[in-house]
């Protein structure tokens, strides 16, 4: 059986909701059967310009010139966003405020796994590093749902483990951490979630925990997967029809949060901040 390579964010968020589809995108890596959402090329385009705008950000943060990465923003979404993006002054600001790690990867060992995250911004700045994710969502999710994600505790949890590299050699204590989801769609309403020793100590426990319910039931396959008892998820799932739990999509403005892809990972790991197994 294929074991996965590694666990991320995107992997870990879909065993809690559906053990089942976890095993079916990574472990058995199965084709998408269904579209996850209707209306399908009005979702698929969405998704599109989010990962474009993304790499619209990573450009003007690198040093490139507003003006001509402006000029890239060749819809209505990407124009409203970049423009957002532009009067932001914190954002602007932040190349005057400290050190900038765009696109960064960090790995860790996570039990017999290993746990990858790309971060889309870390900002070193004094004594503090703030991780900054891009969201191009249509509606603006609560501050609550956004704190029991697994991106927000992976990403904070594998910055205390994993971002000495980006720190000089130091370690990070929790509370140096804070974690800022900024929403292309509104601006002035950033999502910030600073971190404690107790929240790590927490949250690294439950990745543990989880790391290792999947190796245990990588062991017995067959019945160590179940689906989920809530199949409203099952709407935006692109493998419903491998579990029979329906056939038409549900609606992308209704579960935009759902949908988002994996990090795609082709990186080379020499690159990669990480502590060794």
């Amino acid at each position: 059986m294929t074991v996965p390579f590694s666990l991320s964010q995107s992997s870990l968020q879909d065993y809690v909701d559906c053990p089942r589809r976890f095993q079916l995108r990574y472990v058995d890596r199965l084709a998408y059967p269904a579209i996850e959402s209707e209306p399908a090329l009005e979702n698929e385009r969405r998704q599109r310009e989010g990962e474009f705008f993304h790499r619209l950000v990573r450009q003007s943060l690198t040093g490139i010139s507003s003006e001509r990465v402006g000029k890239l923003a060749n819809t209505p979404n990407l124009q409203r966003w970049w423009e957002n993006f532009l009067a932001d002054p914190n954002l602007q600001d932040l190349k005057d405020l400290g050190s900038l790690h765009a696109e960064s990867a960090l790995s860790a060992p996570l039990g017999n796994f290993r746990l990858l995250a790309k971060y889309d911004l870390i900002v070193m700045r004094e004594y503090k590093a703030l991780i900054y994710d891009w969201k191009t969502y249509r509606k603006r999710p609560r501050n609550e749902w956004l704190a029991a994600r697994m991106q927000t505790r992976v990403y904070r949890a594998l910055l205390v483990q994993a971002g000495a590299s980006l720190n000089n050699g130091d370690i990070f204590e929790p509370e140096q951490i804070e974690m800022i989801y900024w929403f292309a769609d509104f601006p002035n309403d950033p999502a910030r979630f600073a971190y404690t020793p107790a929240q790590y100590e927490r949250d690294w426990s439950a990745l543990l925990g989880l790391a290792n319910e999947i190796q245990i039931a990588l062991q017995r396959p067959q019945d160590g997967f179940p689906l989920t008892d809530d199949e409203a998820r099952c709407l935006y799932c692109p493998y419903r029809s491998y579990c029979e739990r329906g056939v038409y999509a549900g609606k992308a403005d209704e579960a935009e949060a759902e949908l988002e892809a994996d990090e795609s990972f082709n990186l080379d790991f020499e690159q990669i901040g990480e502590i060794a197994f």
